[in-house]
């Protein structure tokens, strides 16, 4: 018998059954292993010619890599310090060896090093002197990443004596023989001016705040000495942020363009983009320079007094497009280069199997609660009906949950496309979204406490035990609960929402696809099994108790919302006006079954009027709310402040260990944290004994630099935590947190 959504029944269950085992093959593949020490780690003397020098040498595991000075989009460069009797020792460090470019899963990309490689540092006559017989520290740190980052260190003691290191430091690795040092010596970039076929221009970009570095080299259009290499690397320089660059062949030369973000007016004190072009000092930027002539790197400089202001726009970089108009040519180098994570079956397969991990957990968080009870206490309603009875319904419950994420990729694209900044759960930073959802779950609980009926996920009367087809309400009831989910971020979904949010249409779908059929993979279970719900109580006259009880939950859940509404509008006005929409709809269904109908109808109009005023009125958020977020924090025994970077930077400087708090009003997990972490007295005390500064980003409001610093990290979304060490060192501590977890990476 055939049904006219779903078709033959069959047919149903062979696609039901291919999700399962795609979620099961997914959730198998993820399973990637860290190697127990991803990077090996050695030191010894090394000479060339007549100067000594000490070699540090490392070794990354296969396809495991570390960063440059400048890491890129993201990641921590290699960090070695020496010390003596706690106080830091300075050598003479050689330049680094030239890094190679990752595309990392997001069109990230990372400048670093994988395999072997050595850093050196140069002695002279003097710390012989100065360093003999004392035992010096050495502390090197750096971050190592494939399918995750993992941090680590290497504390080596040794002592110094000519052509010769003593340590008792234990796994280190074996010594290399000279004549490998002394290749990777002589490959070392050097300092040297910039050759007459290099033209470097700096000019204003067309978005704000941006400059645009243009660089040409003439005489050449090869580029194989690029492979996996950018033409120019830029070292780290305040207050210039490098993106990526594109490069295209000419007629006899290669053109490369690099936007470059102006970040002064972070700094302290901030410092505008000049409107002039002429900076107050002028700037010496450094490069390491792939010469595709000569065929070696080297580091170049050059200063900068200023820019030219005609603007020059930038296309995007790593795209297969043509290169713009005024370029010429055909795109080479990066421009050739496709995102990892597309043409990586394990890659995609890893965040695929983590986006349904985080979307099955989602049906245990408090956000979702309200409508899965509703949801099961359909299954009860249905519990002695057919198989096919109960397919169906579980069948529309998961299509309104795929719709709904299908929906919210489709948002999240139209907003990439036009610039902006998003982020998980970025619909609930709306003040109109949330009164729409304060309106809708009003609605629902009126009819949970009988006042009016409708078809409901679990029948137009619950305490019914008849069969009805709400077919359209269990729809609706997948369309709520995916809603209320993206509050929420669960454990494993943060790492599969970055890579979301930074990638291309086709992951992104995925992504969302993945998250969604986690969330509703208990009920597919259910449709397939129904005799896993054998558990439940048999339906009877006990569900109009219980009914009640799932439409208290939902007015709880309206509360929060209002609460979340209260910190995103000037209260005082808005609040009142949607507390009116709620009254004139109670009375327009009180009244809706009695002689005068046409006062409740007079009274939904009037509730559609305001409503419509509200959501087409301009809302002014509330400008002292984050004030009001700290108070409230204070309140509560801790000195918590207001997050920038600039605070950051100062605690930084005063060496002083920082934990960071990235949360909203609306933000479920972050409650569940505060609750069990960070409102107890374990805290506090740890607060004390490590004498912890306490900063607190407050993103219930849309904040774009909140937004800009949560993406540089490698999230999307709130709860996010973070250490700040006293050598500005920045540890993500994800979207969870413990008191053992904080405690292991303050020592």
């Amino acid at each position: 018998m055939t049904h006219p959504f779903l078709g033959r029944s069959y047919t149903m269950r062979s696609f039901i059954l291919m999700i399962l085992s795609l979620s099961f093959f997914t959730a198998f593949a993820a399973d990637e292993s860290v190697p127990a020490k991803p990077v090996k780690f050695g030191i010894q003397t090394f000479k060339a010619g007549n100067d000594e020098f000490i070699a540090l040498n490392f070794e990354n595991f296969p396809h495991w890599h570390t960063y440059w000075k400048n890491p890129g989009d993201a990641g921590l460069a290699v960090k070695n310090v020496f010390t003596v009797d706690a106080k830091e020792v300075k050598f003479d460090e050689m330049e680094w060896p030239a890094p190679n470019r990752f595309i990392e899963p997001g069109d990230l990309w990372a400048y670093g090093y994988e395999g072997t490689y050595s850093f050196f540092y140069k002695l002279k006559k003097a710390d012989f002197n100065k360093l003999n017989g004392k035992t010096i520290e050495l502390k090197s740190t750096w971050l190592v990443c494939k399918h995750i980052c993992v941090p680590g260190q290497m504390i080596t003691t040794f002592k110094l004596a000519p052509g010769k290191i003593t340590t008792t430091t234990p796994d280190l690795m074996p010594e290399y023989e000279a004549t490998v040092l002394s290749e990777r010596f002589e490959a070392l970039p050097r300092v040297m001016p910039i050759p007459a076929y290099l033209d470097l221009r700096l000019a204003k970009g067309k978005a704000p705040n941006t400059l645009v570095l243009n660089y040409k080299v003439a005489k050449t259009t090869d580029m194989s000495f690029l492979k996996d290499n950018n033409l120019l690397y830029a070292f780290p320089q305040i207050p210039f942020d490098v993106k990526h660059e594109k490069v295209t062949a000419g007629t006899n030369e290669l053109t490369g363009v690099t936007e470059i973000s102006w970040d002064g007016e972070y700094q302290t004190p901030p410092q505008d983009l000049p409107k002039d072009g002429k900076f107050k000092k002028p700037y010496t930027l450094r490069f390491l320079f792939n010469d595709p002539i000569e065929r070696k790197t080297i580091v170049i400089e050059k200063k900068f007094s200023g820019f030219d202001l005609t603007e020059v726009a930038v296309a995007a970089a790593a795209t297969t497009e043509a290169p713009p108009a005024d370029m010429g040519g055909t795109p080479i180098g990066p421009t050739e280069t496709k995102t990892i994570v597309a043409t990586s079956t394990n890659s995609i397969v890893y965040y695929l199997a983590l986006a349904f991990v985080g979307g099955l957990i989602l049906n245990i968080m408090p956000c979702v609660l309200p409508v899965i009870s509703i949801k099961l206490f359909g299954l009860v309603k249905y519990k002695n009906e057919s198989h096919k009875t109960i397919l169906r319904h579980n069948f529309f419950y998961t299509m309104g949950i795929l719709f709904t994420f299908i929906t919210l990729a489709t948002v999240v694209l139209s907003l990439k496309s036009i610039g902006s900044q998003v982020g998980w759960g970025f619909q609930l930073q709306s003040p109109n979204f949330i009164a729409v959802m304060v309106t809708g779950l009003f609605i629902f609980a009126l009819n949970m406490f009988g006042l009016f009926e409708f078809r409901t996920p679990g029948g137009s009367k619950l305490g019914n035990v008849s069969t009805s087809e709400s077919f359209g309400g269990d729809f609706l009831s997948g369309v709520l609960a995916t809603v209320l989910s993206t509050p929420c971020s669960a454990p494993f979904l943060g790492t599969a929402l970055t890579f979301a949010f930074t990638s291309s249409t086709m992951e992104i779908y995925l992504i969302f696809i993945m998250i969604g059929l986690g969330l509703a993979f208990p009920f597919i279970l259910t449709a397939v099994y129904p005799k896993l719900v054998a558990f439940l109580p048999k339906p009877g006259n006990w569900m109009n108790t219980v009914k009640k009880v799932l439409g208290v939950t939902l007015l709880l859940t309206m509360i929060w919302l209002l609460d979340v509404y209260n910190a995103l509008v000037d209260g005082s006005s808005h609040l009142i006006k949607l507390g009116t929409i709620l009254v004139f709809i109670f009375v327009g269904f009180l009244l809706s079954k009695k002689k005068e109908k046409w006062i409740g109808a007079a009274s939904f109009l009037i509730a559609l009027g305001v409503f419509i005023n509200i959501t087409t009125t301009t809302i002014v958020a509330s400008a002292d709310e984050q004030t009001a977020m700290i108070r409230d924090k204070q309140s509560k025994g801790l000195d918590w402040q207001p997050w920038s970077e600039a605070k950051m930077n100062d605690h930084k400087t005063n060496q002083q260990v920082v934990f960071i708090d990235f949360t909203a009003k609306w933000c479920f997990t972050c409650k569940v944290n505060e609750k069990l972490v960070l409102d107890t007295q374990a805290f506090k005390d740890l607060v004390q004994e490590k004498d912890l500064k306490l900063l607190l980003g407050d993103w219930t409001k849309r904040d774009e630099v909140i937004g800009s610093f949560l993406r540089a990290n490698g999230l999307v979304g709130v709860p996010a935590y973070f250490i700040q060490k006293k050598d500005g060192t920045l540890v993500n501590l994800g979207e969870t947190v413990t008191i053992a977890r904080i405690k292991e990476y303050l020592n």
